[in-house]
């Protein structure tokens, strides 16, 4: 932006004391400061959309080049894929009926029925878990050492425990 250097702000600053005068002075200052950060603000967007849309299309140029590259290797692809299939076509017709594998009878061994039962997955079966353990995830001598209750105790047997003793033994 512009260049200002301290000699020429105060030089300013005495100019606007003089002719705005100085009870009006700060509320201008401030008015001009925040014009002054919405004009910065304003030329910051500007810059970023410019920014942006440079970008954009940067993208876009590097989109259509990776495009066609994709589109050139597809080609590629497919005609040497039908250059082979060709070939080879070309190949099974030359050989005739030579190239028909023999039928099998019914008596005879087919491999891949034996491999795909070896393969086929066994049984289910349930886990052995024992249902009735209660499994806790806290250990018992943690919950000793606190004092966590382990067991439940119903709300009269809980008054009993800790009611008071009398001096026989015996609850009061």
């Amino acid at each position: 932006m512009l260049d200002f250097g301290f000699d020429k702000m105060a030089l300013i600053g005495a100019v606007a004391l003089i002719v705005i005068g100085p009870e009006k002075l700060p509320r201008v200052a401030r008015t001009v400061g925040t014009l002054l950060g919405k004009a910065q603000r304003y030329v910051a967007d500007v810059k970023a959309e410019v920014n942006r849309s440079i970008e954009l299309e940067e993208l876009q140029k590097m989109k259509s080049q990776f495009e066609t590259a994709a589109r050139d290797v597809q080609e590629t692809v497919h005609k040497e894929f039908n250059d082979t299939r060709d070939a080879i076509a070309a190949d099974v017709s030359a050989l005739g009926d030579a190239a028909h594998p023999p039928v099998m009878t019914a008596g005879s061994y087919e491999p891949n029925v034996h491999y795909a039962r070896s393969m086929s997955s066994p049984a289910y079966r349930p886990p052995k878990k024992n249902w009735r353990l209660k499994r806790a995830a806290v250990p018992a001598w943690y919950k000793q050492r606190n004092g966590v209750r382990t067991h439940a105790q119903s709300g009269a047997a809980r008054v009993a425990r800790f009611r008071p003793r009398g001096n026989n033994g015996s609850a009061i």
